[in-house]
């Protein structure tokens, strides 16, 4: 009976307490509109469930319990009293694999957070007060992304944030075992199923314990996830409120609050008969699980046959190993690790193929690190000790708009390339062939600049020119963020090695190909610039450089797009899926500026330099009628003095967003 009371005292503080009273208690089993105050998208559906985001609209939410909680005995008090706190949330994307964003328990001066942004900022900050001190926030981040900007571990972490996103300690998700505190099992925050958080402060000890568990657990692990040593007395106001925020980013996404209940000095109460989440599809038994894998068990035992499978296994992770490779042991990967993360190579786990192999995602056995594994047959052993040293080379060059290539691996005829996983896939399957999810015009815009960044970096700041060869939408490969990076750069080489020096291969593919690359062979920055101008197009237009058509007639992208300019609209040959959702002027320049970099003599195509001040809007892009145009071949007259522009523009760095007007003066008079 006593029991029962506390409960409908506890329910009565939550449903009818005004908004000026202090209350140290309340639980909820379930969220109705008169006890929750909601912002942004967030709402709450018609069996209970909060709602902070939804995977209809891009943006922030948030939810907090309306009355201030009593944090400290006076204003300046040094103690922050204990708290307890426990909920239930789910986390459900409808575009799998693609992920939004996590969501957090935060602890604010006020119901709502003013100027937050939503993306990778959860909602709770923005780039000017990320980690400024004035904030006076508390969160628990349940992190799906990884954002490098905050020093993240991995896209499925919890963390505890002050004042910023940078954590003050982070694990990945997951929880320890009672029976043995060293055994860890891990978790998935967007697995759609229901897990419960718990978060205590012990103000004496002025320790923050945050744990996590399944909800069919039933019960909180002994051990915590995560242990901070923090005084909170500097962070918290006499009083302070409690609530939940969310972010969807590029990628709408679901979270669930189930129920949640808070207390002051002492232990929140547990939750019960929670409103049902959505149901998710079920999945069937398979087969191989209940006939095939005892079947497979009961054959292994059999010792008539442990030395021939001894011996088949040591065959099958057999891989080259020479003297000269001791120098690149830590850019080498054991072949089986590499069978083992990606299944052996199965079927499944293949990526994409292209025009030097298949390429497989993998999960390496211990790290957990995601790779994705590129297969190239090398039959000739010529020349290889060359391209392995260029490989390692590249290897240790590092930037944000490059998939970083992390090793590599030999194994009898194949040469087996490691690279960090990005995993939202290549940009061309956002373009082409009615994509159920395409970027958004300020996106696509997002990743021109970055490949323009990136190419930038391999033409004109690493040691040694690297000439990418390849550039396509299928080659550009975007984050968890959807930031745009160069893939497959610097392995047309491989073709180079160990070849007559008289003859000449081809690399690259039809439509992005430079005139003088097909007629003498030779891959040069300037034909990396042809191949961005018509990069440029496709991703522009939505449209392959060269587009098949109902009537046989090929479509050449390039001399559609300058039919349009030539008739004054060159807006005509936006994409149509971005309706009218875009730029105008951005649109425009990045069209013109395909054209610009598609013109027939090299030498008068813009550097990778100018192309970044172009985006940047530090340099006026010039009329395109003031380059001589004389064709829809898109063959260039040369205007007097036109050679001087084009090779102007000295400067040593890149830094655009810091240049005065001045710059475009210097670019359009001084000489190289």
């Amino acid at each position: 009976m006593l029991f029962n009371l506390v409960m409908l005292v506890s329910l009565f503080l939550v449903d009818f307490a005004p908004a000026c009273c202090e209350v140290d208690e309340f639980i909820y089993n379930g969220f109705q509109p008169r006890n929750i105050v909601l912002d942004g998208i967030a709402n709450l559906t018609s069996n209970g469930l909060l709602l902070l985001t939804d995977s209809k609209t891009q943006d922030q939410g948030h939810a907090f319990y309306p009355n201030a909680i009593h944090f400290k005995n006076s204003p300046n008090g040094t103690t922050v009293f204990s708290f307890s706190t426990t909920f239930v949330f789910a986390i459900r994307s409808d575009y799998r694999p693609l992920d939004g964003h996590g969501l957090a328990f935060v602890i604010a001066p006020q119901r709502g957070i003013r100027r937050a942004l939503a993306n990778h900022y959860l909602g709770l900050f923005n780039s000017a007060n990320n980690g400024d001190s004035s904030n006076h926030i508390v969160g628990v981040e349940l992190d799906t992304i990884y954002s490098a900007d905050f020093d993240d571990m991995n896209d499925n972490h919890v963390g505890i944030d002050i004042n910023g996103l940078k954590s003050l300690a982070n694990h990945t998700t997951g929880y320890f075992d009672d029976d043995d505190t060293s055994l860890f099992h891990d978790m998935t925050l967007v697995s759609g199923q229901p897990m419960q958080v718990w978060v205590d402060y012990d103000g004496s000890s002025k320790h923050i314990n945050v744990t996590v568990a399944p909800l069919l657990m039933g019960k909180k692990p002994v051990r915590p996830l995560l242990s901070l040593k923090c005084d909170l007395s500097p962070i918290f106001y006499q009083t302070m409120y409690v609530g939940f925020s969310s972010s969807t980013g590029s990628v709408p996404t679901n979270h669930y609050i189930l129920g949640w209940s808070f207390k002051i000095d002492g232990k929140a109460q547990e939750l019960s008969q929670l409103p049902k989440l959505p149901r998710l599809e079920g999945k069937r038994t398979s087969r191989f699980v209940t006939i095939g894998l005892p079947v497979m068990s009961l054959v292994s035992v059999i010792v008539a046959t442990s030395v021939v499978v001894y011996y088949v296994r040591r065959k099958k992770y057999e891989q080259l190993v020479e003297d000269w490779e001791r120098e690149y042991r830590p850019q080498r990967f054991n072949y089986k690790d590499l069978y083992k993360a990606t299944k052996g190579f199965r079927e499944k786990e293949v990526l994409g193929a292209g025009g030097f192999g298949k390429v497989y995602k993998g999960v390496m056995p211990i790290t957990k690190l995601e790779i994705a594994v590129k297969k190239i047959s090398h039959e000739s052993r010529q020349g290889m000790k060359e391209f392995v040293s260029e490989i390692v080379s590249i290897g240790r060059m590092q930037h944000r708009n490059v998939v970083p290539l992390l090793g590599y691996c030999r194994r009898k005829g194949e040469l087996l390339l490691v690279y960090e996983y990005m995993s939202n896939g290549s940009l061309d399957k956002y373009l082409y062939d009615q994509p159920r999810f395409t970027l958004a015009w300020t996106q696509r815009f997002r990743v021109i600049r970055g490949i323009a960044a990136g190419l930038f970096f391999l033409h004109e700041e690493c040691d040694h020119v690297v000439v990418h060869r390849d550039i396509k939408a299928s080659n550009v490969l975007l984050d968890g963020e959807l930031n745009g990076r160069l893939g497959d750069f610097g392995l047309a080489r491989l073709y180079g090695h160990g070849t007559d020096p008289q003859s000449t291969r081809v690399v690259g593919t039809l439509g992005y190909l430079a005139p003088e690359h097909t007629r003498t062979g030779r891959a040069t920055p300037s034909s990396d610039i042809f191949s961005f101008g018509a990069f440029l197009l496709e991703v522009a237009c939505g449209k392959r450089p060269i587009q098949p058509r109902q009537d046989g007639d090929d479509l050449i992208l390039v001399d559609w797009v300058f039919s349009c300019w030539s008739r004054g609209n060159i807006l005509e040959a936006v994409d149509p899926n971005l309706g009218t959702d875009f730029v105008p002027g951005q649109v425009e320049l990045v069209l013109s500026l395909g054209l610009f970099c598609s013109h027939s003599e090299p030498s008068l195509r813009p550097t990778m330099r100018q192309n970044l001040l172009f985006l940047d809007g530090v340099v006026a892009l010039p009329e395109l009628s003031a380059l001589g145009v004389s064709s829809a071949g898109l063959t260039f007259d040369h205007p007097a003095g036109f050679d001087d522009f084009i090779k102007s523009y000295p400067c040593s760095s890149i830094n655009a967003h810091s240049r005065s007007s001045s710059v475009a003066e210097s670019f359009l008079s001084d000489g190289r």
